[in-house]
């Protein structure tokens, strides 16, 4: 890629960078309102990501992008619908059948449930749905603030591994 190629890409990047979301009525509506722009953060990071880079492990852990997404949506999955993976490190690698497209669209689809669940959470001190464990659940504050966190985190190692691919920067 040649540094002019690389500039134009990078600025590109940073017009798409709208920054965090602003103030919010509420608690739970600005809880919300970060989830939601992370969550887009960490899918755009993904989309268009070439073949075979966006499933190739860029670090010594061997994570990589498709694998992260693939992550975040068993997580959305398991706080808000109550679906716990069989093998929680098999989230991490896409299987061979994995496309970009279809793990983004699966990401979607969590994200959407996971709103419908959100949208009739009233008291955020009450515990969250998950499946059976031994003891109290997390308050659906608690779970909120988790996911931010989780997925916040994760976009961020997404943001390093899309730029190892193809130079591309931004949220």
């Amino acid at each position: 890629m040649s540094a002019r190629t690389g500039q134009a890409r990078r600025a590109r990047s940073r017009a798409r960078d709208s920054g965090p979301p602003s103030s919010a009525p509420d608690e739970k509506a600005t809880l919300c309102a970060f989830l939601d722009y992370l969550r887009e953060s960490i899918a755009d990071k993904v989309a268009g990501a070439p073949e075979p880079q966006v499933r190739t492990g860029a670090v010594p852990s061997g994570t990589c992008l498709l694998g992260l997404l693939k992550h975040v949506t068993s997580v959305e999955r398991f706080y808000f619908l109550g679906e716990e993976p069989a093998d929680w490190p098999a989230t991490l690698r896409p299987s061979a059948e994995d496309t970009v497209e279809g793990v983004l669209a699966a990401y979607r689809t969590a994200v959407e449930q996971a709103n419908a669940v959100i949208d009739g959470w009233q008291d955020l001190t009450l515990p969250a749905p998950r499946p059976p464990r031994r003891g109290p659940g997390p308050s659906m504050r608690w779970v909120l603030v988790h996911m931010i966190e989780e997925t916040g985190r994760h976009a961020g190692h997404a943001d390093i591994l899309r730029e190892q691919i193809d130079g591309a920067t931004g949220r």
